[in-house]
């Protein structure tokens, strides 16, 4: 049930009434008419945008159109008034009932309450975290992993058939750097002093690497150049870290449905065959590139290039693929990981990449472009820092990871759910504080306890109703006498409510997932705002002596409850039932 959308069909339908008079004209694009809440509740409870976007293509005025749209929207038996505003904007107020109405629905259709067909089955891939496999994931991995996996599970709701992905990048140098560490770990678990030289990982957590390189070796290996070794000890570390990333995503309650190995690229000819595909296009060519913008390095000099005209694609300059030795660029294997997912048969592909990526943005995004020939959309979220802090001070660096906070030091402190919820209580592309103090604190200006406050206090209502000998099964509040509901401070909480099915929509059309941890914010404020306003006027009360009001007010309660387990479940955290 989204009134949002019943109401647009109302306006098209009036649209249609005008048309057919000869009021307006026909064959008028109807893809931006929008209804939707106004910006000052005061208007109204609805606004539409139709006279105003009808205006210039119809050859008339807004205002004449809106006033035409207003009689007929009048007659609408759910529509109690209609106002024209200004140039030709079109406030409506829904009659009570209506509103009232939505609670009973609520009740009905449960966790499907909000979900949507708007994706329309469309298969997309999201790929996110696609940590380098040399270390444990730090909190900007957290962060990135909580972002895809909420997105990926606002998506599956609204429609859409969703893969999540992990790209595990274990082709490049930074591999090799991994299996020299975890050497000199194995020396160590044989009693030497490990060399940690500039360059190689310095944290503890390749100590059980090591000694587990000594159990599967023994002692082979000792005093052996790394010809000998380097490429078992690539692909046994390589397996360990994916290993730990594993552990550590599941800690966050995240899992992948798909594991894509860079490594697996080379030598089977996919890169080949994607670049030969773009070569077919007349997009790859051998060319040299202009010296970089601003102070140009003192080592550049101008050479002769394989390049990827991306350029033709929307990118600031074209892109090499091949370096002058003859390998191939870190840019290649992308290319040919992002064909793969294009020749998979996906209708979009998402991409979830840390801020350091800003640059790589435009030309992956013409590189799928090119190689889909426009059919598979390519959206980048760059997700931006998470700053930690403790006690007002920054967070202390992790012993065991060596150079940074691991999402298990994170998840360790204050657990899967609040970090999840944390993690989105800002825009992906906005930096963000995690203050480990003020995540846990039992207040109003802390989103997660707020919610989750709400919603166990729903639940003691639950409890004392059913104390109390009132029905709590959702069928049988479904059938209560909801024109109880008729108090100002009812009807405002029903309509915050009533927007979740639009919520999610538009969430998911922008791939958009913290407007869910937004919006649960302020549902529960409305929800508060009920409860606390019960203990001066008795009648706002959940419990009440008459029996049948409180089934009603019960209802709206258990109606809440819906809505915020459904938005938490988008984002991946479990509903509080008691506050401990």
């Amino acid at each position: 049930m989204n009134l949002f959308t019943e109401l647009r069909t109302v306006v098209t339908e009036a649209i249609a009434a005008l048309q057919a008079a000869g009021d307006l004209p026909g064959g008028l694009d109807l893809a931006a008419v929008a209804v939707e809440p106004p910006r000052d509740a005061a208007h109204g409870d609805m606004a539409t945008n139709a006279a105003m976007v009808l205006a210039k293509p119809a050859g008339l005025p807004p205002r004449q159109i809106a006033e035409g749209l207003a009689r007929h929207l009048e007659a609408d038996a759910r529509i109690a008034a209609v106002e024209v505003a200004g140039p030709g904007f079109i406030n409506i107020r829904l009659k009570d009932a209506v509103w009232q109405q939505t609670v009973a629905a609520i009740l009905s259709q449960g966790g499907d309450y909000g979900r949507s067909a708007v994706g329309q089955g469309l298969r997309v891939n999201v790929e996110f975290v696609s940590a380098n496999p040399t270390g444990p994931m730090h909190v900007g991995h957290t962060r990135g992993a909580v972002v895809g996996d909420a997105l990926a599970k606002l998506l599956a709701f609204a429609g859409f058939d969703v893969t999540r992905e992990y790209y595990i990048n274990d082709g490049g140098a930074q591999v090799d750097v991994l299996a020299r560490s975890a050497y000199e770990r194995y020396r160590e678990a044989h009693g030497l002093e490990p060399e940690i030289a500039e360059g190689l990982y310095p944290g503890d957590y390749l100590i059980p690497v090591g000694q587990a390189l000594k159990d599967a070796y023994g002692d082979r290996l000792l005093n052996q150049p790394e010809t000998v070794w380097l490429a078992d000890l690539r692909e046994f570390a390589t397996e360990r870290m994916m290993a730990m990333i594993r552990e550590d995503l599941a800690a966050l309650n995240v899992e992948m449905d798909v594991y894509s190995s860079e490594k697996a690229l080379y030598g089977t000819g996919k890169i080949e065959a994607a670049l030969q595909r773009l070569r077919d296009m007349g997009l790859i060519y051998e060319g040299v590139l202009e010296p970089p913008k601003g102070k140009t390095p003192e080592d550049w000099e101008p050479r002769e290039q394989t390049l990827f005209r991306s350029t033709a694609h929307g990118d600031d300059v074209d892109r090499p693929v091949m370096k002058s030795d003859g390998s191939w660029t870190y840019f290649a294997p992308d290319i040919a990981y992002h064909f793969d997912k294009v020749e998979r048969g996906f209708d979009q592909l998402i991409d979830i990449f840390g801020a350091d990526h800003g640059g790589y943005v435009k030309r992956m995004k013409a590189a799928v472009a090119a190689l889909s020939e426009g059919r598979v959309p390519l959206d980048v979220k760059l997700v931006q820092l998470v700053k930690l802090f403790k006690n007002g001070e920054p967070f202390k660096m992790s012993k065991r990871a060596g150079t940074f906070v691991t999402l298990r030091d994170v998840v360790d402190q204050v657990g899967a759910d609040v970090t999840r919820f944390v993690m989105l209580t800002r825009k992906n592309d906005a930096p963000l504080d995690f203050d480990f103090d003020k995540v846990l604190e039992q207040s109003k200006d802390n989103p997660v306890f707020y919610v989750q406050y709400a919603n166990a206090r729903i639940n003691s209502v639950l409890r004392k109703a059913a104390e109390a000998g009132v029905a709590t099964d959702d069928l049988t509040l479904a059938g209560g006498d909801v024109a109880a509901l008729g108090h100002e401070a009812e009807i405002a909480l029903i309509k915050k409510l009533s927007e979740w099915p639009r919520l999610v929509e538009i969430a998911a059309k922008h791939n958009e997932p913290h407007r869910v941890a937004f919006y649960l914010a302020e549902l529960a404020a409305e929800f508060h705002g009920l409860w606390n306003r019960g203990n001066d006027e008795p009648s706002l009360r959940f419990v009440q002596d008459d029996l049948a009001v409180m089934q009603a007010k019960i209802g709206l309660a258990r109606a809440t409850g819906v809505v915020i387990s459904n938005g938490l479940g988008i984002l991946g955290v479990a509903p509080v039932e008691e506050m401990r």
